[in-house]
């Protein structure tokens, strides 16, 4: 009874890690409810306009750099919005709390925030982005970018591996026994290399929160994690408290 109640709960708490896993990847998929409240960051530019206003001689309005056309086209200067929320297979920005639209769905897509709000933003706006130094901490996309795709591999792997745990955790054979530790112990170390990965990521996003324009006026954008990336980290732990459960098995089962 031992081992069963040992088969029970690692399958149970892989079939957890599973189940946040797939949580993860519907992130930003599409602005329903669901995928619209999960990503892995956030970042708000609602105040940017006004900090445009106050670095220039004439204090311009920049009013125009929004548009509140929630179906504009990403990409094609139509307009900043209001918030930016990345996910794994696709960006979505909105204009209000509800009101969107997400880019192309790509898999194992690019984290490349700069590009993508300056490509928003119509030319005179992302003409002056260009110039500021405040936006170091996100500028260069092309190793955020591949750092989220490597992260992307991972959770993918991380995913695969707790179906292939709960698939083979309930048979009573020590074959299988291997199966469902090896794949447990392998999925938490690749959910672990994506957590570690979107939290550095997220970090050194974050360093645009305390840059100044001028003298000393806010940047006007924030970053902030997602709740993709907390379901990221609970499917890790989860996954990695699995692997005792399935351990004992492994090591115990005389069949």
């Amino acid at each position: 009874m031992r081992g069963e109640a040992c088969q029970i709960l690692g399958s149970l708490l892989a079939a957890t890690s599973l189940i946040l896993s797939i949580f993860v990847h519907v992130g930003q998929i599409n602005t329903t409810s669901l995928p619209r409240g999960i990503s892995m960051v956030k970042i708000n530019t609602s105040e940017y306009a006004n900090t445009l206003s106050a670095i220039t001689v004439n204090a311009d309005k920049f009013d125009d750099i929004y548009t509140n056309n929630a179906s504009a086209p990403l990409n094609e200067k139509q307009g900043l919005r209001q918030l930016y929320l990345f996910g794994l297979y696709s960006h979505c920005a909105y204009v209000n709390e509800t009101s969107g639209i997400c880019s192309k769905e790509t898999i194992g897509v690019q984290y490349r925030p700069y590009d993508e709000l300056t490509s928003d933003m119509p030319l005179k706006e992302s003409t002056l982005t260009d110039s500021f130094h405040a936006f170091e901490p996100i500028r260069d996309s092309d190793h955020l970018g591949s750092e989220a795709k490597g992260a992307y591999w991972c959770i993918l792997i991380g995913t695969i591996l707790p179906f292939v745990a709960v698939a083979t955790g309930w048979k009573k054979d020590n074959k299988w026994f291997f199966i469902s530790t090896f794949s447990a112990i392998a999925g938490a170390i690749a959910l672990l290399s994506a957590a570690a990965i979107w939290t550095d990521i997220v970090k050194r996003s974050q360093g645009l929160n305390s840059q100044v324009i001028g003298q000393d006026i806010p940047l006007g954008m924030t970053v902030s994690t997602g709740t993709g990336l907390y379901l990221l980290w609970a499917s890790f732990a989860t996954l990695l408290l699995s692997t005792l459960p399935f351990l004992l098995s492994c090591c115990t089962w005389r069949g």
